[in-house]
């Protein structure tokens, strides 16, 4: 869980950097509503995507079999409930709603390019190096004759 975490604070560390800078530009261009619509749209993307991120793992590990499936499954829901939130504020006055839209992108594009770079440059075994020893026998897990 620990290295899910450090992951997950390796792509939001970046994604909030963009956040705070469209926060401030948000500021800048249209005011107090800008600045919080900025800040809800860095906001929802951080929090959709790490939860998908961390629900995406924790199938990786329990049920490796159902990992493509689970993972489109989630990005589908992510993708349901951010249209569900942004109908439900669609007339909001709270915030500048193009200045949330704005920074949702600038954030959804960030978390992408993060994670994908960070994934490009992890070392993935694409080897099961104990795979040698289970299949001897005699090995680990082998059969033997007791």
């Amino acid at each position: 869980m620990q290295s899910d975490m450090r992951e997950l604070l390796r792509i939001a560390t970046p994604t909030a950097a963009v956040g705070a800078i469209a926060t401030l530009v948000g500021g800048l261009l249209a005011g107090g509503e800008g600045a919080i619509g900025a800040a809800v749209g860095c906001v929802v993307v951080i929090v959709f995507m790490a939860l998908g991120l961390l629900a995406l793992n924790w199938v990786g590990k329990t049920m490796p079999h159902l990992f493509q499936g689970m993972g489109l499954m989630i990005y589908s829901a992510q993708l349901v409930l951010l249209l569900i939130f942004i109908l439900s504020i669609r007339n909001t006055s709270l915030f500048d709603l193009q200045v949330f839209a704005l920074s949702l992108v600038a954030a959804v594009i960030t978390w992408i390019t993060t994670q994908a770079v960070l994934h490009s440059r992890s070392k993935t075994l694409y080897v099961d190096p104990d795979a040698d020893t289970r299949n001897r026998p005699g090995g680990p897990g082998g059969d033997r004759d007791e």
